[in-house]
């Protein structure tokens, strides 16, 4: 049996040599934080990224297929963080209803499904 204790981190890829556009979109249009990537990892080109406990790596590959694979965020304020990406030109995708939970996706410049979703709250 393995005893997991929790998500460490997420990897989505984009073209090679696409490092400054990627960075471009994640850190100056959604606001994280990058962090260096281990000195023996640098030559494999890509970028990661540290958001609330996990980490967010960006690998490259030489083709990107859009999926349906995704990793999803729970954040604080699913409205703000809608208005904010509508602010800047993302497109948002609004996803089937489910319970317990608001959310919608959109797609980063490299065909990557990123879903944001905020747990509804009853009183």
């Amino acid at each position: 049996m393995i005893s997991f204790k929790r998500l460490n981190h997420i990897q989505i890829c984009i073209p090679k040599g696409k490092e400054d556009e990627a960075r471009k979109f994640y850190t100056d249009i959604i606001g994280l934080t990058e962090i260096p990537k281990p000195e023996a990892l640098i030559p494999n080109g890509g970028l990661w990224y540290q958001l609330a406990d996990i980490q967010l790596h960006i690998g490259t590959e030489d083709e990107v297929n859009r999926s349906k694979r995704h990793p999803a965020f729970e954040v604080e304020n699913l409205k703000a963080a809608r208005e904010y990406l509508t602010s800047k030109n993302v497109p948002i995708k609004e996803e089937t209803p489910i319970p317990d939970q608001n959310r919608f996706s959109f797609i980063d410049p490299f065909g990557n499904r990123i879903e944001l979703l905020e747990i509804k709250t009853s009183l």
